[in-house]
């Protein structure tokens, strides 16, 4: 078998959804309790004066 057609039948299939539960984990930790204060306050992180 290729090298080529190897990884992209990989790619096709584990990469496909290594990538789905890469993107469910992140929305989980971006919608989290708590999450809401933390990004306001790193939001007003260039607004502080030094």
């Amino acid at each position: 078998m290729e090298t080529y057609t190897y990884l992209r039948q990989f790619a096709d299939s584990w990469g496909l959804l290594f990538m789905t539960l890469f993107f469910i984990g992140v929305v989980i930790f971006a919608f989290r309790p708590g999450s809401r204060e933390q990004a306001d306050e790193a939001a007003r992180i260039p607004l502080k004066d030094d």
